[in-house]
C-alpha cells in the first residue's frame, strides 16, 4: 500500500459499500471533436467559439481531444485506471443535427454512441449518460431562441430524450437530464462568458425555469414509458460550492453565506426536491428578484417536484461570503454577496490551483455534503469533483511514450476530498457515486486549451491529441481500493 493511502485514518478503510460507483466524467463538446463528421450539426459552442475574443486562446472545439476517433483507446485506458463507471454526455446535434421534434435523425451519430456504450459494457464499465451538457443545437437557437422559448424547446428536448431512451435505454441505466443548469443560465445569459453569450438581467431566470420544466417532463416520460421495463434511474446534476461567512460573528454575513447557497443550489434543488413540501424557488430569491423570477403553474409543480430520484452533486471548492451594503442591482444574480479568498481574520480558503476560482478546500466540501443531505434528504451522487494544478499547463509535453506525468497536488486533492466523503458516509449520509473531473485534459469552454483538469495528460499540439497517464489516475484507484469494502 502506498504512503499516500497510509495517511488515511485506518477507521475509514472499507467504509464505502462494495457496490459504490466510481469513475470519470467528460462532456461531448470538450472531448469529441469531429464537429462536422458523419452528419453532425453545429452546436451553440461551435458558433460561439468562432467569435473574436470569446475563447482565451482563440481555439475552437472542432478537434477537441479527438475523442470521436480515440474512444476505444480511451475506454481501454479507463479500464487500466480501474474505473467502474464512465459519465459522458451525448451531443444532441450529433444525434439530431437540427435538433427539433420533426427534424431527421442522424443514424451515424446514434451508432457512434451505441458502439461506445457496448464497448464500455464489454470492459465492465457502467455508462452514465447526460442528455444535455451545454451544447444546444445551433439550429434551435436560430429557430426560436432555444431555451428562451419554454414550450417549443420542451417539445424538442422531449423528442430528443425519447429517442435516447429508445435507442440506448436497454443498456443505459443511469440518466442525467441536465448538467449544471445554473451555469447554463448564469454564464450563458447573464455573464455572457459562455454560449450563447447573452448579458441580461431577465433571461437567466427564464432559461433556468425552462430547464426545470423540461427536466420534469423528461423525467415523467422516462418513469412512465421506459423505467418499468428498463429499470433505470433518472436525475439532474447541479453545480454548487460551499459558502462560509466572511465574519462568522456578523449575522449579515451568516445570512449572506446561506443566501449564496440558495441562489446557486436552491434555485434548482428547492423546486426539484420539494423544500418544505413546496415546489418553488427560495424565498431569498423571490425577495430580491420579484417578478423577474417565473412562477410555477400547478402543472409544472406536478412534474418538477420529486422528479429527480437522487441529488447529482458537482462541487469543487469553497468561498468566504460577505454581505454587500445597499439594494442589489438588477444585474446581480448571486444574491448580493461578495466572494472572498480570505475571511476577516486573514484565513485563506485553501491552496491555489491553476484556475482563479478554484482552491483546494476539503473543509468546505465536507460541510456542503452535510448541508445538502440535511436540506433535501435524498441520496447523493457526486458527479464531478477535481482540480487543475499550478503550472501544469505551462509544463513540457512528456518526452517518451508511456511516460507517467507526476501531479502530486491533484493526488492530494483527491485524497483529502475522498476522506471527507468517507467520513460523511460513516455518519449516515447516503452517497452512491463519485466521478472525478476529468478523465482527460480537455477543451475547457471559454478557457480553451489553457486549463488542465484531467488525470490523463493530452498533447494538444499533436495531430492525434496523444494521451499520457498522470500519477493521480493510479492514486485514485488505490484510494478506492482502500475505501470500498471488499
Amino acid at each position: 500500500m502506498s504512503p499516500q493511502v497510509l495517511t488515511f485514518d485506518p477507521k475509514l478503510q472499507g467504509s464505502l459499500p462494495s457496490d459504490f460507483t466510481w469513475g470519470y466524467a467528460t462532456a461531448a463538446a470538450q472531448i469529441e471533436g469531429a464537429w462536422e463528421e458523419d452528419g453532425r450539426g453545429p452546436s451553440i459552442w461551435d458558433t460561439f467559439s468562432c467569435l473574436p475574443g470569446k475563447i482565451r486562446d482563440g481555439s475552437t472545439p472542432s478537434d477537441a481531444c479527438n475523442g470521436y476517433h480515440l474512444w476505444k483507446e480511451d475506454i481501454a485506458r479507463m479500464k487500466e485506471y480501474g474505473a467502474r463507471a464512465y459519465r459522458f454526455s451525448l451531443s444532441w446535434s450529433r444525434i439530431i443535427p437540427l435538433g427539433g421534434e420533426a427534424d431527421p435523425i442522424n443514424e451515424a451519430g446514434v451508432q457512434f454512441y451505441s458502439n461506445l456504450i457496448d464497448e464500455l459494457i464489454r470492459k465492465e464499465i457502467t455508462p452514465w449518460v447526460t442528455l444535455y451538457h451545454w451544447d444546444l443545437p445551433q439550429a434551435l437557437y436560430e429557430r426560436y431562441g432555444g431555451m428562451l422559448d419554454k414550450e417549443r424547446y420542451t417539445a424538442d428536448f422531449l423528442r430528443y430524450a425519447r429517442l435516447c431512451f429508445e435507442r440506448f435505454g436497454d443498456r443505459v441505466k443511469h440518466w442525467i437530464t441536465y448538467n449544471e443548469p445554473g451555469l447554463t443560465a448564469r454564464a450563458g445569459y447573464a455573464q455572457g462568458r459562455n454560449a450563447p453569450g447573452h448579458a441580461s438581467d431577465t433571461e437567466p431566470w427564464i432559461v433556468g425555469h425552462t430547464q426545470l420544466v423540461s427536466h420534469g417532463y423528461v423525467c415523467e416520460l422516462y418513469k412512465g414509458d421506459f423505467q418499468p421495463n428498463q429499470k433505470g434511474c433518472i436525475m439532474i446534476t447541479l453545480d454548487g460550492n460551499w459558502y462560509e461567512p466572511w465574519d462568522e460573528k456578523d449575522p449579515r454575513d451568516v445570512e449572506a453565506a446561506e443566501r449564496a447557497k440558495e441562489f446557486e443550489i436552491g434555485w434548482f434543488a428547492d423546486p426539484v426536491y420539494g423544500m418544505d413540501g413546496e415546489c418553488d424557488y427560495p424565498a431569498s430569491m423571490r425577495a430580491q428578484l420579484g417578478d423577474r423570477l417565473p412562477h410555477f403553474t400547478e402543472e409544472e409543480k406536478r412534474v418538477v417536484q420529486g422528479s429527480s430520484e437522487v441529488y447529482g452533486m458537482n462541487s469543487y471548492t469553497a468561498f468566504y461570503a460577505r454581505h454587500l451594503q445597499g439594494a442589489p442591482s438588477r444585474s446581480d444574480y448571486r444574491g448580493n454577496v461578495e466572494f472572498l479568498n480570505e475571511n476577516c481574520n486573514g484565513k485563506p480558503r485553501g491552496p491555489e490551483t491553476d484556475t482563479h476560482w478554484l482552491r483546494m478546500a476539503p473543509w468546505g466540501w465536507a460541510k456542503l455534503i452535510r448541508w445538502i443531505w440535511a436540506r433535501y434528504g435524498v441520496p447523493i451522487c457526486i458527479t464531478e469533483n477535481g482540480t487543475t494544478v499550478q503550472g501544469e499547463h505551462e509544463g513540457p509535453a512528456p518526452a517518451a511514450p508511456g511516460e507517467i506525468v507526476e501531479d502530486p497536488f491533484r493526488a492530494e486533492f483527491f485524497r483529502a476530498y475522498l476522506a471527507e466523503m468517507a467520513k460523511a458516509y460513516q455518519e449516515g449520509v447516503v452517497i452512491k457515486s463519485y466521478f472525478a473531473w476529468s478523465f482527460l485534459d480537455n477543451w475547457e469552454w471559454a478557457l480553451g486549451y489553457t486549463s488542465r483538469f484531467g488525470v490523463t495528460w493530452v498533447d494538444y499540439a499533436s495531430p492525434q491529441k496523444t494521451r499520457y497517464a498522470k500519477r493521480s489516475a493510479f492514486a485514485l484507484r488505490e484510494y478506492f481500493d482502500f475505501f470500498i469494502a471488499q
